[in-house]
């Protein structure tokens, strides 16, 4: 596909373009030419757009679609859909379906469904097999098919030995493994977080300790086995300084949090929406306050959505029996970009790939077209009209935003909003 970009601010810190306005021509989806005025002789795709940015392709870490098995929340093909309209080259998808795809053929699968579209499809294969956290799933098996990395989603590994054995095994293939923050024993029956606003709405409560204390476990296993450890949507203050300790020592460590985590506080309970009801739990100012400071010094590594896409039947229900989870790929670049200034935005929703082992492309002549492209200046309140989801639980419904995504280049692909 032939595609002029006409008057791009270009935001590529790495690149000699880096906060110039310039039109880019992508000839067979390469950059073929980078200057101030390029005519469109050929009669190219034209994109032109009010206060058009691009940067590298985002990639977010940490996203649920159905399919398998729970279509009514989200196809894979939808959820793609969504992600490149959302600003997303690619998404590292959650094992959670049905089958949960702890095997190669679950990897493969995936991998084949995705195949041609114009954001890819990143698998993460569960750690434990049908993530219960008792016998290892076939890690190395599903490497080979394409998981990109090994964890059980929203599911601590139980038995810290398992961990062990994961972290040891997965160095042979360079294997990353993500351990889910939460202490079962601790967090009980709790459904929120433990604090003031749960006491006063007569809802249980998960203490952050839950998070702390796994976190801490993970860590010292980690300095016992060597590999590498991703410790995905940290939530408190105390969780920050710990993989900053962490990190100081030289162990090899990320994590990331969720835009809700960052965003909103417990507060939000009071309406008893259950799309307030997120794991893990939305806590208290301070420790947003903490999460932030984490981000802007380099102690969090990146920001993922958590799009979690949930039915209605699952979630117009009564707030204790409601499963948790928001969708979050359409608003993630408008609350993060409220949050942070708008290159630290784009750093955040990028980073995540070297991490994964994922390629990234500057934006350089001769390079692939891996763009998104987006209004940072766009401010709006986030509405029904603003989800392309099939499920719509979202945590920011009301919320008032600053910038959007018009969509992508990628795969020899353009797909942006019919504006």
């Amino acid at each position: 596909m032939n595609i002029l970009v006409k008057s791009a601010k270009i935001i590529a810190p790495k690149s000699n373009y880096h906060q110039q306005t310039k039109d880019i021509l992508i000839e067979n989806g390469v950059i073929s030419k980078i200057g101030d005025t390029i005519t469109n002789n050929e009669d190219y795709e034209l994109v032109e757009l009010e206060n058009l940015h691009v940067s590298q392709g985002w990639f977010d870490s940490s996203v649920s679609l159905g399919e398998p098995g729970f279509e009514e929340r989200e196809t894979i093909e939808n959820g793609l859909q969504t992600a490149g309209l959302s600003g997303f080259t690619g998404i590292a998808v959650n094992p959670n379906a049905n089958p949960i795809a702890d095997t190669n053929a679950d990897i493969s699968f995936l991998k084949a469904k995705a195949q041609g579209k114009t954001t890819n499809l990143y698998p993460i294969g569960a750690l434990t097999v049908r993530s219960e956290s008792v016998d290892l799933a076939e890690l190395y098996d599903m490497k080979n098919a394409g998981a990109i990395a090994f964890g059980d989603y929203q599911k601590p590994v139980s038995n810290p030995n398992l961990l062990k054995i994961a972290l040891q095994y997965s160095q042979n293939f360079n294997g990353l493994v993500l351990s889910y923050p939460q202490e079962n024993k601790i967090a009980g029956k709790g459904i929120v977080n433990e604090e003031a606003t749960a006491t006063k709405l007569g809802l249980k409560g998960i203490p952050a300790l839950a998070e702390e204390l796994q976190i801490a476990r993970d860590l010292f296993i980690l300095e016992y086995a060597g590999g590498k450890l991703h410790i995905p949507t940290i939530s408190t203050e105390k969780s920050v300084a710990l993989i900053r300790e962490a990190k100081a020592k030289g162990l090899d460590v990320s994590c990331s949090v969720a835009i809700h985590n960052l965003f909103l506080t417990d507060e939000k309970l009071v309406e008893f929406d259950t799309n307030y009801k997120l794991l893990p739990p939305l806590r208290t100012e301070k420790d947003t306050n903490a999460l932030l400071q984490g981000l802007n010094e380099g102690t969090i590594d990146f920001v993922t959505s958590d799009h979690n896409p949930i039915d209605v039947e699952q979630k117009k229900v009564e707030f204790d029996h409601a499963m948790y989870g928001s969708i979050g790929l359409e608003s993630a670049f408008g609350a993060l970009n409220k949050l942070v200034p708008m290159e630290k935005s784009i750093e955040m929703l990028t980073a995540g790939k070297s991490r994964f082992g994922i390629a990234s492309e500057e934006i350089e002549v001769g390079n692939s077209a891996n763009l998104s492209l987006f209004n940072p200046d766009l401010k709006y309140a986030f509405s029904v009209k603003n989800i392309t989801s099939t499920s719509k639980n979202s945590a920011f419904l009301g919320e008032e935003l600053k910038g959007k995504a018009y969509g992508v280049i990628a795969n020899n692909q353009l797909l942006i909003k019919d504006y």
